[in-house]
């Protein structure tokens, strides 16, 4: 350069990089090579010990809200004793005479077959401050004694072990009795109990 320096012989230096520098850059691709394995290691432990990771958790949550709220089954209709088929007795637990024939005449427009018809025993006689009672034996839970309930929706339901399981109910008419319930509402009821339930069906583990 310039003539001030000459170059003998038949080498020529060479150009490095420093060693620390290239030790440097070394160290850093093996360090991340290293976390990397790591990393992915980590997340194949946690996927297998979760049972598939996030996707298939909510993939099971998906499937078992779906047949949560879609799979539904139809029961069987319930099989309920048509009015024919009951013997409803009158009893008039109150002071307005004539209350028990009038509902008794109601009723056998509706259907009903009628009992006996008259005064309330001692037991129920003005003790009865609401609309009635109704009494049936055990086995007319689910069969004659809901019929005459949907006729007198708002009377109480009672159950006597020592009745014979004849399918009669006794009404007993209370003092807040305003008259049996409207007939097209009474039947609309009627066919309700009388109609199938759906029933969801749920998968097992869900």
């Amino acid at each position: 350069m310039g003539g001030q320096y000459r170059i003998t012989g038949d080498k020529y230096p060479r150009m490095r990089p420093p060693r620390r520098r290239a030790r440097m850059a070394g160290i850093v691709v093996v360090c991340g090579a290293v976390l990397g394995v790591a990393g992915w290691g980590t997340l194949q432990l946690v996927d297998v010990f979760t049972g598939g990771g996030g996707t298939a958790s909510a993939a099971a949550a998906k499937a078992c809200a779906t047949t949560k709220s879609g799979a539904v089954a139809s029961a069987s209709p319930v099989v309920l004793p048509k009015p024919a088929q009951i013997t409803v007795n009158v009893y008039n637990a109150t002071t307005r005479s004539g209350l028990a024939k009038t509902t008794a005449d109601e009723l056998k427009k509706r259907g009903f077959k009628v009992g006996q018809v008259g005064n309330a025993s001692a037991a129920f006689d003005k003790k009865v401050t609401g609309v009635g009672v109704l009494v049936g034996a055990g086995a007319s839970v689910k069969t004659s004694l809901p019929v005459v309930g949907v006729q007198v929706p708002a009377a109480e339901r009672r159950v006597d072990a020592k009745r014979v399981a004849d399918g009669a109910v006794d009404l007993v008419i209370g003092d807040g009795f305003k008259g049996l319930a409207v007939r097209g509402d009474a039947d609309r009821a009627l066919a309700a109990l009388a109609a199938p339930k759906a029933v969801a069906v749920v998968k097992k583990g869900c």
